[in-house]
Formats: structure tokens, sequence, C-alpha cells
């Protein structure tokens, strides 16, 4: 330390009129956080004549304090012959600010006066540890005591409201800043859009720093990562902008939070010029945070390669670091790579198991997504909700009922209640549904959905499309009616099961009264998937030229799925002039596909008009459309088996053909009777 060369010469000669070359030397050793300094600082004092001085102690037990050395200041503090109230201020302090909240407590207790310093103290000191409760008690002693409160009091509270997400006691603190004389101090109205911003009020948030006569790069900040966690996050972007438009200079926190915000939109033009931003600065260029956003916006955006540059030059790396790049693999369907780079990890933690267990399951990776679960659990790493999703969706996809009820085994041993909270875990309560209702399991699904502590508009979707799926569409209509009696609001996933129910279940009036109420009563606008159910619902019923009317009324391009249904329709009902119609405008669409050729052929043969099917095979062969042929699997313990039309390649196709040739026996004499439509043109289809 700087003060070295004068403790030398102390040694010789310790000679002052008073103890303020020690104070010198004292806080000296604080800035530097030195332990070693301070002890020989205090050697030096118990040979001078200032030993026993209260103020120099003082200054000791504070100094020892923000060294970490807290038993030296209480055996300090416990040998003094008289103390004062900055004593008493100054042990509290050390114990505070090392976590030693409960002996902070019982000084406190025992003080014989307090001061405005002692309460700041004790309210910082539970904030910072994250006992915010308890900060807030503090907090209305004092006030209650008539105790002056300023901006730190104020700081601190605000932020115990913000760790809370309490806005009603955080916004009657606002109310006390409001008659204070701290209105208008920058770290006041900092702390205020902070506090706001952790509540998700992002309105009151912009209203605070809007009347900030004088904003400092803290407020700033706090109003980017007020958008960038709250939305709209493309406002964060414009925030920044402004920022530097009034001469504000970004630090390392502005930039990884804008970067994080480009991440989240895939605004990846914005944030590779951050990008350039950081490579021009030395003092960004090495900063680790900064380096895992920037590296995790690449990874999102589906540019791994740009992210494994970064990796590859990040001097130091983390979990998060590797983590990120876990994700952009598997994200980036380089699931292989991913399980490499994750098995190489020297330090995983749950969200690095969550990346890749994520991975998995958008990949169709569900097999290794369950193996990966086993690991998990084998390792002993505690799985949290977000594990217990995909797993779950690892088993909905596989449509596993015995892996969704073991699954669900370990759901109910981890104590998850389907509520909401600092941890919400209603979801995974929303993921056991969708997994029992994608099984089949319908009375399984309904039972957790009647379990569930608290429900969301996921909560009552998977139960409204999960009926509809299995052919109980009058029961997702009850389900629905349910939904709006409890006041929640229906979404466009809720009226496309809504639609689907009233599909299958044949109710056509419903159905029409279900999509107009989308716009008048819901504020829904109608997106291709609800006008699919619909003209798939009409096509049912045979309304074949209100189909078409509606498909020709959508304000939006119509694809090759509302056309399909509708050609679908038109096969059944055999209305082949308006089949060929939708065939023009399905090829029009997509002219690739080889469906709406094998659909009009079979209408063609369905009335024996064998010279348009002979000109549509004609036609397919001049377009190079080929047709792909059927397929169809099964899962029998564990192995899946896939059968191509006329496949004799499995392993047992003596015993299949055998098998298929008695049941059609079987069928020949219970008096059915197959349609053979074009030979061999349509063989597959029928198939």
């Amino acid at each position: 330390m700087a003060g070295n060369g004068l403790v030398k010469h102390l040694k010789g000669d310790l000679l002052f009129l008073d103890s303020s070359p020690f104070s010198k030397l004292l806080n000296q050793c604080a800035r530097s956080r030195s332990a070693r300094d301070t002890s020989r600082v205090h050697a030096c004092i118990i040979k001078s004549p200032f030993a026993s001085e209260t103020f120099i102690q003082n200054r000791l037990i504070d100094v020892y304090g923000k060294c970490g050395c807290v038993d030296v200041a209480r055996k300090l503090f416990d040998r003094m012959l008289e103390r004062n109230i900055f004593s008493w201020n100054s042990i509290i302090c050390a114990f505070t600010k090392s976590g030693f909240l409960d002996d902070a407590v019982h000084i406190f207790e025992k003080m014989p006066q307090v001061d405005q310093c002692s309460w700041n103290s004790m309210i910082s000191g539970f904030e910072q540890h994250g006992r915010f409760d308890e900060a807030l008690v503090y907090f209305a002693q004092m006030h209650g005591h008539g105790f002056l409160v300023n901006e730190y009091s104020f700081g601190s509270a605000l932020s115990a409201c913000a760790g809370l997400q309490d806005l009603k006691l955080g916004s009657q603190i606002h109310s006390l800043v409001y008659r204070s004389n701290y209105l208008s101090d920058v770290y006041m109205g900092s702390a205020l859009v902070d506090m706001y911003s952790k509540c998700g009020r992002v309105e009151y948030a912009q209203s605070v720093f809007d009347e900030m006569t004088v904003r400092s790069r803290v407020s700033w900040n706090s109003l980017i990562t007020c958008y960038e966690q709250n939305g709209p996050v493309d406002e964060a972007l414009k925030i920044f902008v402004e920022m530097i438009k009034c001469g504000v200079e970004p630090d390392e926190v502005t930039l990884a939070s804008v970067v994080s915000a480009c991440a989240t939109i895939s605004a990846i033009k914005e944030g590779q010029q951050i990008h350039a931003r950081v490579v021009k600065c030395d003092e960004f260029r090495n900063d680790l945070i900064l380096g895992n956003a920037l590296l995790d916006m690449y990874a999102k955006c589906n540019r791994i390669n740009e992210a494994r540059i970064i990796f590859d030059m990040m001097p130091i790396r983390s979990v998060v670091s590797e983590t990120s790049m876990v994700s952009g693999y598997a994200k980036a369907s380089k699931v292989k790579v991913a399980r490499y780079m994750f098995s190489n990890m020297m330090v995983k933690d749950v969200i690095t198991w969550n990346a890749l267990i994520a991975g998995c399951t958008q990949n169709g990776e569900n097999e290794e997504a369950l193996i990966l679960f086993r690991l998990l659990k084998r390792e002993s790493v505690w799985p949290t909700h977000y594990t217990f999703g995909n797993l779950l969706n690892a088993c909905a996809n596989l449509a596993d009922l015995q892996l969704g009820r073991q699954a669900h085994s370990h759901v109910l041993k981890h104590g998850f209640r389907f509520q909401y909270g600092e941890d919400s875990d209603v979801f995974v309560g929303n993921s056991l549904i969708d997994m029992y209702m994608k099984c089949g399991s319908v009375e399984n699904g309904c039972r957790v959905f009647q379990h569930m502590l608290e429900k969301d508009c996921v909560s009552w979707n998977a139960m409204i499309v999960g009926y509809a799926q299995n052919g109980f569409g009058n029961k997702a209509l009850e389900v629905f009616c349910k939904m709006l009696e409890s006041g929640e609001a229906p979404d466009h996933v809720t009226m496309i099961g809504v639609l689907c129910a009233c599909s299958h279940a044949g109710l056509l009036d419903e159905g029409r009264y279900y999509f107009r109420s989308m716009t008048a009563q819901h504020g829904l606008m109608p997106l291709k998937d609800h006008y699919t159910c619909m003209v798939d619902l009409l096509g049912r019923a045979g309304y074949l030229e209100e189909a078409k009317n509606l498909i020709e009324e959508m304000s939006m391009q119509p694809d090759a799925i509302v056309w399909g249904s509708l050609l679908a329709a038109c096969k059944v009902h055999r209305n082949i002039q308006l089949g060929e119609y939708v065939v023009k405008k399905l090829l029009e669409v997509d002219p690739e596909n080889s469906g709406p050729y094998v659909l009009l052929s079979n209408m063609y043969a369905e009335n024996r008009d064998w010279k348009n099917v002979v000109r549509v095979r004609k036609l397919m062969r001049q377009r190079g459309v080929v047709k792909q042929p059927g397929c169809s699997w099964i899962e029998i313990q564990g192995e899946l088996n896939v059968f191509m039309v006329k496949d004799k390649r499995h392993a047992r196709k003596k015993e299949i053909y055998m098998v298929l040739r008695t049941i059609l026996q079987q069928m020949k004499q219970a008096g059915y009777v197959p349609y053979v439509g074009s030979n061999e043109f349509d063989e597959d289809e029928e198939q």
C-alpha cells in the first residue's frame, strides 16, 4: 500500500501531537481492503499514546469490518472502556456488511441510543442480503419512531420492495419520497425506476423517468433494463439511442442489457452494431458479462458460427458461456455437437442440463431427453420446474403414457403445487395435462387440472384442446364456458380448441357463433388456423360454397393447408367441379405438392373418369411431381417399427403378411368389399 513507507517511519518515531496520521493510514487500508496492512497500522497504534482513544478505536473497528475481519472488530469493540454512538454504529456496520445479521440485531437492541445511521445500517444490511421483509420492518420502525428518513433509507427500502415485487408498499414509499426533500434526487429517481421495473409496471417507471430533471447513467440503465425484461423489448433499443443522443456514455451494464434485448427480438443487425462498439473499446472487450450477452445473442439469432468465434476468443469463460453454446447448438439442430460440448464441461449446473434437454425435445430427440434426465438424477442434480416441463414434453411427443406416469411421480416427489410465486410452477401442471391428453388419458389430465391450486390461460387451453383432440367436443365447450365464468380471457389458442371441438362434434351453428364471437366479444382477429378450422367444420357439414367464400374473404393470403382442407371436403362430398377450382388454387400456392394431384385423380377415379385420371398422371410427370409413398409406424416395447407401402424389409415380414391375409379373409366373410379406384395410382392413398 501507499502508506508502507510511513508505517516504517512510525516504527522509529511514534511521537505525534494527535492520531490523525494513523487515521489517514487507516483510510488507505479501507480503500485497499487490506487486512494485513490494517493489522500493521494497528500494531503501531498499540505502541502509541492513542491506543485507548475512542476515535481511533472506532476507526479500527470500521476498517477491520470493511476488510472482512469481523472477529477482530468485535474483540476491539468488547475491550473498549468508553463507547460512543460511532462505536456502536461501526460494529453494526461491520456485522451487516459481512452478513452477520443476527449479531447486528443483538448489538442494535443493546444500544443505549440509536440514530439515523444505526437505522440505515440495519435497513441496508438486511436488504443487501436478501432479507427484504425484515429490511422493510426496520424502515417502518425508523419512520414510526420519528427519525428523519433520508435518501439512503428510501433507497434501501425501495430496493427491498423491488426484491419482493411488492408494488403496494413500493407505491406507499414513493408517496413518502414525494412529500420529502429527495424527490429531485437522481439516486432516488433511479431507485424508483428500478422498483417499478421489477414490479412489472413499465408505465410507472417511464413516468418517474420522465419527471427526473437530472438523469445519471444508472437512471438510463434502469429504464433500458425495465423494457428489456418487461417489454415491449424494442423500446429498450429506442431508449438506448436516446441515451446516446443525450451525450450519456454507456457502460458494460447498458450494453449487456441492450444486447439481451437484441437477442429477445432477434435484432441481429442492431446486435452487430453494439458488438462493433464493444470491439472498439478496450474497457469492454474482455468483460465476461458483456461477452456472455453477445454470445447468447448470436446463439439465439441462429448465428452459431459467430457465437463460436466469440466463445473461442473469450479470455475467461464461465458456466454461463458454455451453457449458451450448448443451447445455441441445440437450437441450430446440432444436438450431437451440443451433447459433445456438454460432456466436456468441467462444471455443469441445472440450467445447462435444462438447455440440453430442451434442445433435444425441440429437435425430436425425445429418447435422448429422457436419457439425459436419468443422468441428471444419477448425478444428484436437483431438477427445476423447467426440467420437468421439458421431460413431460418429451413424454407427450412420444405419446408414452407409462413414461409420463413415471415423470408425474417425480413431479409429486419434488413437491410441486402448481401455483404462482417467486418460482411459478403452474406450467408444470399445464405440461402434465398436455402429456396426459396427448397420451389419450383424458381422465388423468382432468384430475391434474382439478387439483391445480392456480390456473392460467394455458391450463384451460390444454383442457379444451385435449378434449377436442380426443373426440370430446361437447366436454371441450363445457370447459370453455367455465373458463369464461372464471374471468379468464381466451386467446387465439383457446379459440382454435373451441372450433376444433365444434368440428369434431359436428356443431355447425355453435362453430359459426364462436368464430364470430372472436372479434365481437373477445377482441381477437382470426388467424389462418381459425379459418382452417372453420373450413374443416363447414366442409364436414357439406357447406362447400360457404367454405370457399370464407377462404376468399380472408384478410390474409390463404395457404395450402386451408385450401387442402376444402379439397378433402370436396372429395368426401364428390364435388369435382369445385375440387378442380381448389386444385388450381393449391397449385398456385404449392406447385410441387403431390397431394392435390392425388386427391383430384382419386375423385376422377370414383366417377370412373379414366381420361382425366390419365391426364393428371401425365401432368405430374411433366411437372416432375413425385408422390411420396405412404408410411405408417407403430411402437412396440420401446422399439419403433416403420412400414412403407408394399414394404417387405421388416425382419418379421412373413408373420406380418400372414396375419394381414387372415384379417382380409375375415373382412370378406363379414361382407366387406374394398373399393379399388384407379389401380396402382391411388393404391398408396387407399392403404
